[in-house]
């Protein structure tokens, strides 16, 4: 830790003295006074940068908007006037040796882009859908750097585990949740069990242009699944340009560009090790996790009707473990625990995938467009260990006022031997038609998609358990016997199984939206059906869904909606897998439907633009598949015997609590709850409680340094001890809190010169960036290893998540 800071400060020393300004001598120099305010108000602006172009010159405004620069007399100078949040400007000029000039100047200010209300064309924001900037991944400091990260900020998001990019929203899981790249739907790997394994996101942040997220009551053209929808649009670039940036965890790049004006490339590699944080866990060893994935998307126009794009990905990640020893303790000052844990063995976890998709587009007129659609989806997993562990555990007697303490009692000794030998071999076929018609006041889409499923899984898993010399469960004493029983070994949690499953499907939607002229208000209405044919069941489920949103006449800041819907999820391979690793047949559909009220308003605050989101909702839910969470896997009971129920209210305000930069905060309260085996229960992603803030800021007379924090906290999930049954698991884990911060400094900008030979010419951006992961080192815990006795005591050892971890990072684009 400590040569890790005098590293960053080293980093940061030479970036400031990279970025420092020299000044002619005072002897021979002019001098430059004056203010610099807002054109439209006159309001003086502190922190406008001000530099001579093509020189390393220049200064900042102060707190009143003034300014005082020492130039360069007798020769032709252009001042130029910047900030973050108003158009860049300029001013030629020339002064005599020893001359004193006043110049004011105003800047105008760019609007910040809120998700606002276009008034014109009588536009409203008629979706659930938010909008988020994708210049902010950039900043945003968390150990993914994913856009999914941005994602957990949101309202009804909740996750507890900062390694992975799964989430879960408004009560639902991880497979409920619709990921859609250029209308291309995604996957993810689908043996992984916890975040150490799964590596990098799919989405390439590099490569994103446009991100909208719905955490409910999404349109009809979005399909079959519960919860929420990511829709993700790629670049489509007209000049050359690239970047990339390096860190303590991995390395990324990316190009983009146009060879002619008809066609475009874009390609971004990544390569992400967890090494260096996953040696901060409680359990040591030898890591050697390792993740690649490259991607490009190729986009030619043959004429100016017709369109091709391609997109391919290949991902292939591995996940090595050596464990060596492991120590924990757990419990409370007044009962307090410990645990060691001596391993042997092995795990060696592999995922490689492969995606291309090809989308023809045809625009016979300039209201008419049409799409076909094509992608396979190929995946090949292994999951294999061989892992033996030798514990004892004692009880602890903690020091008051220290975090440490000694073994008074040995309360038990023990071992257990885990074994799997997983498989998976999976392929996602899919052939999709889009439309759209554009006419007057109205907006018609229309689509049909044919998905055909093969999934090959081998699965092979157990567990031996002892405890001081006895394999549990523990056979009768036959001490003295001179004919004892020959018992067989009976081993814990055996699943062995080889499954094959081929699925069709066949979904269709229509939908309309149009606007109508009230006397009173504007209101738009998208309306649409959706119908879906599955053979796995014999099944065929119809889904309406209606949005209404409206704007009262004189109030330009005020829009509310009304959404609801029925959403329908087939059961795909993870779902028809029961717990004993068997095929369920003849599965329904999980059903839910969706109702959310909400309403956004538009104010400004400290002459800043600020919005303010509130939704209202409740989802009821039918033919639900029971199941069970352990970090990130997701064991299924194969049956369709629970109804539940999910509510709770969402609020954001997001904008410019700091002039030129946007920030937000998010809170979420919800209850959901399932009724299962006889009772109402809750469900395991009943997360009462979740605040997110993201927040941006710049230190005060340095504009060229930058703070970006983000801050969650949630609440406890349920969870219960193994091989229970759903009405035991209602003990709540402790909240999740967690606090991550980032230093920057621009040291190359758009004020910075260089001479013609300066290689450094050819970057737009230049940052350097030292992160603190965990800032306040708390112990967050995502699942527990439950040791049990020989008199069948069990105890929850908590498996904790990354503790506090310091990263620097190089970003930079040209």
């Amino acid at each position: 830790m400590k040569r890790l800071l005098i590293i960053a400060a080293l980093f940061l020393l030479i970036a400031e003295s990279f970025g420092q300004q020299t000044n002619p001598p005072a002897g021979q120099a002019a001098i430059l006074r004056g203010t610099v305010t807002l054109w439209e108000s006159r309001q003086t602006l502190q922190f406008v940068n001000l530099a001579i172009k093509g020189t390393t010159v220049g200064t900042t405004t102060d707190a009143n908007g003034k300014y005082e620069l020492r130039v360069p007399p007798n020769t032709d100078l252009v001042i130029l006037f910047s900030f973050v949040g108003y158009e860049t400007d300029s001013v030629p000029i020339r002064l005599k040796p020893g001359e004193t000039r006043i110049l004011n100047h105003g800047l105008r200010q760019i609007s910040t882009q809120l998700e606002s209300i276009e008034v014109k064309d009588q536009q409203l924001r008629t979706s659930t859908f938010s909008r988020l900037d994708p210049k902010i991944m950039t900043f945003i400091p968390t150990i993914n750097a994913s856009v999914e990260d941005l994602i957990k900020t949101m309202p009804g998001v909740s996750s507890r585990n900062e390694l992975s990019s799964q989430y879960s929203v408004r009560g639902g899981n991880y497979d409920e949740n619709l990921v859609f790249v250029n209308d291309i739907e995604i996957y993810r790997p689908f043996l992984v069990r916890s975040g150490q394994q799964e590596g990098q996101s799919f989405l390439n942040p590099d490569l994103v242009s446009g991100i909208s997220f719905s955490a409910g009551g999404f349109d009809a053209k979005y399909g079959d699944k519960m919860s929420s929808v990511l829709d993700i649009r790629y670049k489509k670039p007209r000049e050359f340009a690239g970047s990339f940036d390096v860190s303590l965890l991995g390395a990324n790049a990316h190009l983009e560009g146009s060879i002619t004006k008809k066609f475009t490339y874009l390609l971004g590699v990544r390569y992400k090790t967890n090494t260096y944080f996953l040696k901060g866990l409680d359990t040591k060893g030898n890591y050697k996790p390792r993740f690649f994935d490259v991607q490009g998307l190729l986009n030619y126009e043959i004429n100016k009707k017709w369109e091709v794009s391609v997109l391919g990905t290949f991902t292939n990640n591995s996940y090595k473990l050596i464990p060596e020893t492991r120590e924990t303790s757990f419990g409370t000052l007044d009962e307090a625990y410990k645990i060691k844990i001596y391993f042997d063995g092995r795990e060696v976890d592999r995922y490689q995938n492969w995606l291309a998709a090809v989308t023809l587009s045809y625009k016979p007129t300039s209201s008419v467009r049409l799409k076909l659609i094509s992608s396979i989806f190929q995946t090949w997993e292994s999951e294999t260990y061989d892992i033996s562990g030798e514990y004892w555990l004692g009880k602890l007697e903690v020091f008051q006022g220290s975090s440490q303490g000694e073994i008074t009692e040995i309360m038990g000794i023990g071992a257990y031997l885990q074994h799997a030998r997983n498989y998976l071999d999976g392929t996602v076929f899919n052939m999709e038609h889009r439309g759209s018609w554009d006419r007057e006041r109205h907006s018609v889409q229309w689509g049909l998609q044919y998905q055909h499923d093969f999934f090959d899984y081998r699965i092979n898993e157990w567990e031996l358990q002892d405890s001081a010399g006895y394999s549990l469960p523990h056979p009768p004493d036959s001490l003295g016997s001179p004919y004892p029983p020959k018992l067989d070994l009976e081993l814990s949690n055996v699943i062995t199984n080889h499954n094959k499953v081929n699925t069709n499907r066949i979904a269709g939607f229509l939908q309309d939206t149009w606007t109508l002229n009230a006397t009173r208000s504007d209101i738009s209405i998208t309306a649409g059906i959706r119908a879906i044919y599955y053979d796995y069941s014999n099944q065929v489920s119809v889904n309406p869904r209606v949005n209404i949103s409206f704007k009262p006449h004189g109030k330009q800041d005020v829009v509310f909606r009304l959404a609801a819907g029925f959403y329908s999820q087939p059961p795909t391979f993870r779902e028809m897998t029961d717990l004993q690793g068997n095929i369920v047949p003849g599965l329904k559909a999980q059903t839910s439907l969706h109702i959310v009220a909400g309403s956004d308003y538009y104010f400004k605050a400290w002459g800043r633009p600020f919005k303010f989101v509130t939704e209202v909702y409740y989802k009821n839910m039918q033919h639900l598949i029971p199941y069970e969470i352990d970090n990130l896997k997701i064991r299924y009971f194969g049956t369709n015997d629970a109804h539940g129920y999910a509510a709770g209210i969402d609020f954001r305000i997001n904008g410019e609590f700091v002039k030129g930069a946007e920030s937000w905060a998010s809170l979420s309260l919800m209850k959901t709850e399932e009724y299962f085996e006889g009772a109402w229960i809750p469900r395991p992603t009943d997360q009462r409680l979740n605040l997110a803030i993201f927040f941006q800021d710049y230190i005060p007379k340095f504009p060229t340094w930058k703070v970006n924090l983000t801050l969650i906290y949630g609440t406890g999930l349920p969870f219960g001890p193994p091989n229970s049954s759903r009405k035991e698991q209602t003990l709540r884990m402790p909240p999740y809190r967690r606090v991550d911060v980032g230093l920057s400094k621009q040291i190359i900008g758009s004020n910075t010169r260089f001479s013609p030979k300066n290689p450094f010419r050819a970057f737009n951006s230049m940052w350097i960036t030292l992160e603190i992961f965990n800032l306040l080192q708390i112990n967050n815990t995502v699942s527990y290893l439950w040791i049990t006795d020989i008199n069948g005591k069990e105890y929850a050892v908590p498996n904790y998540l990354t503790p506090r971890i310091i990263n620097l990072k190089l970003i930079a684009s040209f």
